[in-house]
């Protein structure tokens, strides 16, 4: 039995660029406890996961993200 793939937020919502100080979509990507969602459980291709991947580590290194939740 396949399971159905999730569209790609970024591509169904014609995002051209991921940017690190828009946090309410990053915090999409993250757990509960502040770590990102693979590619798998997040739905992003592999370009849009890696683009993902920066921003939440520019927005945690700029102190717009924490690093980890309690």
């Amino acid at each position: 039995m396949q399971s159905k793939k999730k569209p790609d937020f970024f591509s169904t919502h014609n995002v051209k660029h991921i940017d690190y100080r828009d946090t309410e979509i990053l915090k999409q990507f993250l757990n509960p406890h502040g770590r990102m969602l693979s590619r798998k459980k997040s739905g992003l291709n592999a370009k849009h996961q890696r683009l993902m991947e920066v921003a939440v580590k520019r927005a945690r290194f700029m102190g717009l993200l924490p690093f980890v939740s309690k």
